[in-house]
């Protein structure tokens, strides 16, 4: 079975994993929006009394069983494997219109490298959007397929590295910027009043699962190619401040930038595509500056499309013995065929559904209530219905297990719960043209979405008792 080649190694990708575009266009918008300084006071608390010990059982879990999430709830109770499709669909749901948002981002590096200034509006208003979805899945397949080591640990030890440095470049080039100490001000000082509101509780939490890739079934695959001698409870704690100095540093670099040109710190992908080249364009600099944000958001795709990749690609190794290359090829096909109903509705052919984007409808259906059930079906299935005496070898006898067991499950359900009642900001944020979808319409595609996906594993499994059978008639 593959490992990775260190520690070292794990980390790197892990934190890959978790450093996402969400760290970058979305925490610092989601801090504009909760009373600046104030909102850090509960993400922090989120972040480490609650998001870290979920990642600690997930890596503790796929250690322990050397498996991807679909084996692993087998593993736990035959009956669960369905719930492993469902994790496993949900990601790959998510992953195929991450990875058009992604070919965006490469557009518009190539677009800052080239001067040719080309809006939001008028890339969606072509062809091309299709063109660097294609890329950037094939792109993401390709390192998948050459494997743990060879792929995704040598992407990650480059990829990280280089985002931390063009991080570090970006503030200490803003510092220089009238309205830096403004921005620094807002960022860092909290506002007391605001502790007292659910709703920047609830966002803080909201973000933090979200942020940290928890509860996706990828930090269970990255700890399954873990060695035995590995300390998580240390590695988890690495990976997490490595996500919050991202977030912080991005948070200073955004905040500089908005108050010495006077834009809003709106969220999501009109920040990136709209706000932040407007202010470029005016700035010192700011071609280079340009270029290295969106290389920095590149990086921060790339790197959580992998491992999200690397949930599906494992799950079918693991249940069709196949090869890793044979099934990187056909997920990652899949994913092109999945991707690009999404990658059509933001393009000139402007394909939509419910009367709205494609993209947008999975984005307020799959990617705001798939993930947060997710999460809650790790923490059932792995932290109740495992059996105890192999829980309490994963993770001791430390205060982890009592959180992950009892208090993560309410926070998780609280948030889902906020979220729908529209008390949370969803996950992707807003797209520069998208409305929420209905409830009713959530509802149904969420629902849609969950018996097509449990349809495709029971298929599956069924396919798999077959051959065994028939395999054992034969010997």
């Amino acid at each position: 079975m593959e490992q990775w080649s260190s520690r070292l190694g794990f980390v790197f990708a892990a934190i890959g994993a978790a450093v996402g575009l969400g760290n970058i266009w979305r925490f610092p918008a989601v801090v504009g929006q909760n009373g600046g300084g104030a909102y850090l006071v509960p993400y922090l608390i989120a972040a480490f009394a609650f998001a870290v010990p979920l990642m600690i059982l997930e890596i503790s879990v796929g250690r322990s069983l050397k498996a991807d999430i679909v084996t692993a709830c087998r593993q736990v109770r035959s009956r669960f494997e369905i719930v492993g499709w469902l994790i496993g669909g949900s990601v790959l749901a998510v992953l195929s219109f991450y990875l058009v948002i992604t070919g965006w981002v490469l557009a518009f590096l190539l677009f800052s490298m080239t001067g040719s200034g080309t809006s939001f509006e008028a890339f969606t208003g072509t062809y091309q959007p299709i063109l660097f979805f294609v890329i950037s899945t094939v792109t993401v397949g390709a390192i998948v397929s050459l494997g743990v080591q060879n792929g995704i640990e040598r992407m990650s030890k480059v990829l990280i590295p280089a985002a931390f440095l063009v991080l570090l470049v970006l503030a200490a080039y803003v510092a220089t910027l009238p309205g830096f100490r403004d921005g620094l001000r807002f960022f860092l000082t909290p506002d007391a009043s605001m502790l007292g509101d659910p709703a920047v509780w609830s966002a803080a939490f909201g973000q933090v699962f979200f942020s940290f890739s928890v509860g996706m079934g990828v930090m269970l695959t990255y700890g399954s190619y873990l060695g035995a001698d590995a300390n998580v409870p240390k590695s988890a704690l690495t990976i997490a401040l490595a996500d919050l100095a991202v977030a912080m540093l991005a948070g200073i670099v955004i905040f500089g930038i908005v108050f010495t040109f006077g834009v809003e710190p709106t969220a999501g992908t009109e920040l990136a595509f709209v706000t932040l080249p407007a202010a470029f364009e005016t700035m010192p600099f700011g071609s280079a500056v340009a270029v290295s944000f969106f290389g920095l958001l590149f990086f921060a795709a790339i790197a959580p499309s992998v491992s999200m990749l690397e949930v599906g690609v494992a799950g079918a190794m693991r249940t069709t013995q196949w090869s890793r290359r044979k099934a990187s090829v056909v997920i990652t096909g899949l994913i092109l065929l999945a991707g690009l109903p999404s990658a059509l509705s933001y393009s000139s052919v402007g394909f939509s559904v419910f009367g709205q984007s494609f993209l947008d409808v999975l984005n307020s259906s799959i990617g705001d209530y798939g993930l947060p059930l997710s999460a809650i079906a790790i923490v059932a299935v792995f932290a109740w219905y495992q059996d105890p005496a192999t829980l309490r070898e994963q993770l001791g006898d430390s205060i982890v297990l009592p959180i992950v067991k009892y208090v993560v499950p309410v926070v998780l359900v609280v948030v889902t719960v906020l979220r729908a009642a529209g008390m949370v900001p969803t996950a992707w944020s807003r797209l520069p043209t998208a409305v929420s979808l209905g409830g009713r319409n959530t509802f149904a595609v969420t629902l849609a979405f969950g018996l097509l996906v449990g349809l495709a594993g029971w298929s599956i499994r069924r396919w798999r008792r077959v051959n065994r059978a028939g395999f054992r008639r034969i010997t």
